[in-house]
């Protein structure tokens, strides 16, 4: 079964921690052994594992992001050609194991939803594939 759940982001570029979203989606599925997918159905975001131990690992991540792609000499009218770049470079899916009922992920990493063209709402999809 198809879980969908909105986000709201209230900045034009954000990192927004979702693990615990999907970990109650585990929960909820009873699901013990298996794989989650989580898809990002927009072209100006995407999703993403990385540190959760320190927040300003977040802030230099969105750094990094604007300084390889910055919002300038793109010809895309609506003015976010940077976001469909950024979204394109993290990606708009991941996959985490699921082992004994819980997320199987690094003592320092979360699922992260980035946002590049907020502020806006948004879906996640989850599906939990049972192994």
């Amino acid at each position: 079964m198809l879980d969908t759940t909105n986000i709201v982001t209230t900045k034009r570029a954000e990192l927004t921690d979702i693990t615990g979203l999907i970990s109650d989606a585990v929960k909820k599925s009873g699901v013990s052994e298996g794989v989650v997918l989580i898809f990002i159905p927009h072209t100006t975001a995407g999703v993403m594992i990385n540190e959760n131990g320190d927040p300003d690992v977040k802030r230099d991540l969105l750094m990094a992001l604007e300084r390889m792609v910055p919002n300038s000499g793109f010809k895309h009218i609506e003015g976010n050609s940077d976001s469909h770049t950024k979204s394109l470079l993290t990606g708009s899916q991941i996959s985490v194991i699921i082992d004994d009922g819980k997320l199987v992920l690094g003592t320092w990493q979360s699922v992260y939803f980035a946002e590049y063209d907020g502020p806006r709402h948004r879906k996640i999809h989850i599906k939990i594939l049972k192994g």
